[in-house]
C-alpha cells in the first residue's frame, strides 16, 4: 500500500502531521456493476416478498435513512412494526427475541478487498470450497453466487428472527425448520418461485441474465446476485472529505486535522482501522459490552456471544469480532457487535478503556424497543470479556477524544449517504415499501 509522505502531509491544516495514510480509492478498488442488474436488485432489496411472512425486506434492517443499518442496538425482524428506532414489537406476532447482533452497515461491500463478512467472519472467499466460498453450509453450499456480497444474502432469509418467521408460520419457515434449504422445495427455492411468479420480475430477470429464458430458471443465487449489484452500486463510498484529503485536493479543519493525526499516530487507531476502508478485516477482542440474547444455538440457554471463536474453534478468538470499516460511522449508530453504545463519543471513550467501559456500562446507553426479555444476561460474562481484550490503548484525554470524533465525521460521504437509486416508490409484489413517513 502506497504511503503518502509526511512532507506532503505537512501542508495540511491545523498544524498536525498525520503519517501512514492510505492511497486514495480509485475505480480499480471496486468490482464493476451492471446498471440494469443494480436496478433489478434495488426492487428486490426493498421488496418484502423475500421474507417468510412477506413483512420484512432487506431494507427493514439496512435502510438508507439509518446509514444502511436500522438505528437500533439489536433489531426486530419478523414480528416488528415500524422502521428504525420507532420499530416496536407486533402484539399480534410477538418476536421470540431480538436479532442477536447489531445490523452492520453496507458501505463499500462491493469493494475488492472485502473477502470476509459478518461480525464473526462466518462467510469468506475460499477458492478451495464449492463456489469459491466458505460458509456455514459447508458441503451443502450451492454455486451460482457471483460474489461474497451476493452469498451473504443467503442467511438473513433463513433466520427465524430476521426474515423467515417462526416454525409453522409460513412455507419458508417450515422448510427451514425441516432443514430443507437447497434443492426443489427448499427455503431458497420457495423464495425464488415467489419472485418468478411475478411477471415484472420474470421479465426483468430474462433481460438482465443471459442464462434465464423462462421464469422457472430463476434461482435464489440470481436474486442474490442482483441484490449484491444494487448494494455495491448504491453504497460505494469514496467521496467524503477524507477522500479529498487523500487525493491532495483539500485539508481538514480543526479539530478534525488533529484527530486525523491522532488516529494515524499517538492514538494508534490505524493499527486495526487501516487501509482505505479503515479496517484490517481481522478479528480482535475489544471488550465491547454484551447485551441481548447472545449468539447461541436454539438448544443453548446462555446469552454469551463468543464471536470468532464460534467459527474458528480457536480459544485465541474468544470474544473477537471483525474490525468494522469506519466509513460513514457517524451515520451508523449504535456501535459494537451488540450495539451496546448509541453515542459515538461514548463508544470511543469506552473503546480507549474497555475494562472501565465494561465496569460502568448501563443498558440506558443502548437503543432497544420494548420486549419482555433480560437484555443484560450477557453481562454476566463481563469479566471474561474484559480479560480477553487483545490490545492496550494509549491513554488519551477528553479533548483528544473530541478531536478523534471530529475526524470520524470527515468520513461521512454525502453521495453514499443519499444513495444513487434511492428508495423505490413501489415494488413489483405490490407489498409496502419501508420508508420514513
Amino acid at each position: 500500500m502506497r504511503i503518502i509522505t509526511s512532507a506532503i502531509l505537512m501542508m495540511w491544516g491545523g498544524g498536525a502531521v498525520a503519517e501512514g495514510l492510505p492511497a486514495p480509492l480509485t475505480d480499480a478498488d471496486f468490482a464493476p456493476v451492471d446498471a440494469a442488474e443494480a436496478r433489478l436488485g434495488q426492487l428486490l432489496f426493498f421488496d418484502p416478498i423475500l421474507s417468510g411472512n412477506r413483512n420484512v425486506s432487506c431494507a427493514t434492517c439496512h435502510h438508507p435513512a439509518f446509514g444502511t443499518s436500522d438505528g437500533l442496538s439489536l433489531g426486530l425482524g419478523d414480528g416488528g412494526i415500524g422502521l428504525g428506532p420507532e420499530r416496536v414489537a407486533d402484539p399480534q406476532n410477538m418476536p421470540e427475541q431480538r436479532i442477536p447482533r447489531n445490523a452492520p452497515a453496507l458501505f463499500n461491500l462491493g469493494a475488492n478487498e472485502f473477502t470476509v463478512l459478518f461480525h464473526d467472519g462466518r462467510i469468506e472467499v475460499d477458492p478451495d470450497r464449492p463456489g469459491g466460498l466458505r460458509t456455514p453450509l459447508d458441503a451443502d453450499m450451492v454455486t451460482g453466487f457471483a460474489s461474497l456480497l451476493s452469498a451473504q444474502t443467503m442467511f438473513p432469509v433463513l433466520s427465524a428472527d430476521e426474515m423467515a418467521g417462526h416454525y409453522s408460520e409460513n412455507d419458508v419457515s417450515q422448510a427451514v425448520r425441516r432443514g430443507v434449504i437447497t434443492g426443489p422445495g427448499g427455503a431458497w427455492d420457495i423464495i425464488a418461485r415467489r419472485v418468478a411468479a411475478i411477471p415484472v420480475y420474470a421479465d426483468d430477470f430474462a433481460v438482465v441474465y443471459d442464462h434465464i429464458d423462462a421464469p422457472d430458471q430463476i434461482s435464489f443465487a440470481d436474486i442474490s446476485n442482483a441484490i449484491a449489484a444494487f448494494m455495491a452500486f448504491e453504497w460505494r463510498s469514496d467521496s467524503a472529505p477524507f477522500d479529498a484529503v487523500l487525493r491532495g485536493e483539500a485539508s481538514l479543519p480543526e479539530p478534525a486535522a488533529t484527530g486525523m493525526a491522532l488516529f494515524y499516530g499517538a492514538a494508534d487507531c490505524a493499527s486495526c482501522h487501516s487501509g482505505p476502508f479503515l479496517t484490517d478485516h481481522q478479528f480482535h477482542a475489544m471488550g465491547a459490552p454484551q447485551i441481548g440474547p447472545g449468539k447461541a444455538a436454539r438448544f443453548e440457554s446462555h446469552a454469551r456471544d463468543e464471536g470468532r471463536f464460534r467459527v474458528s474453534g480457536d480459544v485465541a478468538d474468544l470474544y473477537a469480532f471483525r474490525t468494522p470499516s469506519l466509513r460513514n460511522v457517524t451515520l451508523t449508530a449504535p456501535y459494537g457487535h451488540a450495539g451496546a453504545q448509541s453515542d459515538l463519543r461514548a463508544f470511543v471513550a469506552a473503546h480507549v478503556d474497555p475494562q472501565a467501559g465494561l465496569a460502568g456500562y448501563g443498558i440506558d446507553a443502548a437503543t432497544l424497543p420494548d420486549l419482555p426479555v433480560d437484555d443484560l444476561r450477557g453481562m454476566d460474562d463481563a469479566a471474561a470479556i474484559a480479560q480477553a481484550v487483545s490490545y492496550r490503548a494509549p491513554q488519551i484525554g477528553a479533548d483528544e477524544i473530541d478531536a478523534l470524533v471530529a475526524f470520524l465525521a470527515s468520513l461521512t460521504d454525502p453521495v453514499a449517504r443519499k444513495g444513487r437509486l434511492g428508495v423505490p416508490d413501489t415494488v413489483p409484489s405490490g407489498l409496502p415499501v419501508d420508508r420514513l413517513r
